[in-house]
């Protein structure tokens, strides 16, 4: 059986924070008499699922059957939201509606496929008590009554994962023997004891590290063992951004640098990148795979506007290819 195939069969809960990305796009032909800004003749609005929401896309994309759980605001922008996760064949039975906060929107607005500006609308507070305990209490019930391979967690900071919620899921996963993920952010980095797969970018990690950071092997080891010390995770996966990525399983890790690509646009990279990482892991591939996979996987979303889900033909060809010929002859 193919990787891609072994991908079919794995059924993946994904909890985090969800939210809208919208494209403003146009076209700019002057500079405001206002102000020295460019004024962009608007041509199009487009609204894409963001966040965890990406992240179980990609999940769908590769194969997999993803079930999104999260909260969102009882809002026009929540209820957008709700209405494009059956677009993309996505659960949204588990989503749940707040009146006490609003849902996290993204305006992009772009001009000639170059961004201008960034305009976030959002809450970032933690859930309230009632909400977090419906939302455990949702996800255990989802659990006993059915079969799952991965659970990953998506955190932007916007208040979905409180420690209360992380420390419940994860002792949901280690009682039923689930691998789980975390693509972490500051709040709650140290949060995730027991996780299986931890996933922090180069800048987050040198945020939270009480030494300095050399992107070297020996430097990334450090590092990582600083992590698993704290955690107690068996993987360890830092990305690196253009530098590709160092992965780490129980203590033996490797640098693994990515291809050459034309960069256009790093959205949803991340989210693009923990998704494969998490197949990886429940489909029990090599690490290896898993990192040359996440590599070419996080370059391919990059070359596209916008957040987007993996092209997994593309990913397969390409994975093929480097398997093959090996990392020089792939770039020729």
């Amino acid at each position: 059986m193919s990787i891609f195939e072994s991908f079919k069969k794995l059924q993946v809960l994904v909890i985090g924070d969800v939210m809208i990305d919208r494209y403003l796009s146009g076209k700019v032909s002057r500079i405001s008499p206002e102000a020295p800004v460019p004024i962009v003749l608007m041509q199009n609005r487009e609204n894409r699922l963001g966040g965890a929401a990406n992240v179980a896309m990609n999940l769908r994309a590769l194969g997999a059957t993803p079930y999104l759980f999260s909260i969102v605001g009882r809002d026009e922008a929540g209820n957008q939201l709700l209405e494009l996760l059956p677009q993309h064949q996505l659960f949204a039975k588990g989503i749940i509606q707040s009146a006490y906060r609003k849902t996290t929107i993204k305006t992009r607005i772009l001009a000639s496929n170059q961004h201008l500006l960034r305009v976030d609308d959002e809450d970032t507070h933690d859930l309230h008590e009632q909400e977090a305990a419906r939302l455990i209490r949702d996800i255990r019930d989802f659990l006993e009554n059915k079969e799952v391979d991965l659970i990953l967690f998506q955190d932007y900071n916007k208040g979905v994962l409180t420690d209360e919620i992380i420390r419940a899921i994860i002792l949901e996963a280690v009682k039923r023997d689930i691998p789980t993920a975390v693509d972490p952010k500051s709040r709650n980095f140290w949060a995730y004891k027991h996780i299986t797969l931890f996933k922090p970018n180069l800048k987050e990690i040198q945020a939270q590290l009480p030494f300095s950071l050399e992107t070297t092997e020996a430097g990334l080891k450090e590092a990582s063992k600083y992590i698993q010390n704290k955690l107690g995770n068996p993987y360890t996966l830092i990305t690196l951004s253009e530098k590709g990525l160092y992965l780490d399983k129980s203590g033996a890790g490797k640098l693994m640098p990515t291809q050459e690509r034309s960069i256009v646009d790093v959205c949803g990279a991340g989210d693009t990148v923990f998704a494969i990482a998490g197949l990886g892991l429940a489909a029990q591939l090599n690490p290896s795979d898993i990192g040359l996979l996440a590599n070419l996987a996080g370059g391919q979303v990059c070359e596209k506007v916008g957040v987007v889900p993996i092209d997994v033909e593309q990913l397969a060809m390409e994975f093929e290819q480097m398997k093959k010929y090996g990392h020089l002859q792939a770039q020729r």
